[in-house]
């Protein structure tokens, strides 16, 4: 029943709220559940979408190619983001790849039904265009961070807001694990930048490491390096 979209509680989470009950099920009953595994694409930059994936559960990384072959991750997109409405909407191909980091549940949702509420349904409208908004501030601020900050700024800032919105597990460790290869695409530097950083952070006994696990032991020391003191 939970799969349902009009007994979904992930819709609460983006502009599906917005839709009453009997749009909501003539959704459901058109929409495809996919299980991906670690490393499987959602999408791939270039691919024209016939639709969108809203992510029931897990974890995917937006990210973009490079003239010179390196991916930056722009973004890490959690439950309830809905994938590939940028490109369904302006009718292009997409600007980003979406690969799963985790295992994933995602609901691919016919475009038809996107363009449909667009033209139908202001308040849709209206909080698809407050999510891209949100998007394209995020964008704007990565832009200015890669400009102006230092790789350990960068670091000790991603290792916060991966605290902040993933939490830790049992063992203290912060709960979604990424490669050093991935951290360093989110903070836009080079792998072997990225290990050098985080042995830094170490020796200064603000995080410490297990494999690909980091645990914060002093987030005011890594707060102040955010802040620049």
């Amino acid at each position: 029943m939970e799969n349902r979209c009009e007994h979904c509680i992930i819709r609460q989470l983006n502009a599906l709220k917005t839709l009453d009950k009997k749009t909501l099920k003539t959704i459901s009953d058109s929409k495809q559940t996919k299980t991906l595994k670690k490393g499987e694409a959602i999408f791939k930059e270039g691919e024209l979408l016939n639709g969108v994936f809203c992510v029931r559960n897990g974890v995917s990384k937006l990210s973009k190619l490079s003239t010179d072959g390196k991916n930056q991750i722009v973004k890490l997109a959690t439950k309830g983001e809905v994938l590939g409405q940028r490109s369904v909407i302006s009718h292009e191909t997409t600007n980003l790849s979406a690969v799963a980091l985790d295992d994933m549940e995602v609901c691919f949702i016919p475009k038809n039904h996107f363009e449909d509420n667009i033209n139908t349904n202001p308040e849709f409208t209206k909080q698809l265009l407050l999510h891209m908004a949100k998007d394209l501030k995020s964008a704007d601020n990565l832009i200015v961070n890669i400009s102006n900050k230092t790789v350990k700024h960068r670091i000790a800032e991603a290792i916060i807001y991966l605290y902040t919105n993933f939490g830790l597990d049992n063992d203290g460790y912060i709960s979604i694990v990424l490669s050093r290869a991935d951290i360093a695409d989110v903070v836009g530097t080079a792998t072997e930048a990225c290990i050098r950083t985080l042995s830094s952070l170490k020796k200064e006994n603000l995080i410490s490491l297990k494999g690909k696990q980091i645990k914060i032991e002093n987030i005011k020391g890594l707060e102040t390096i955010v802040n620049g003191f």
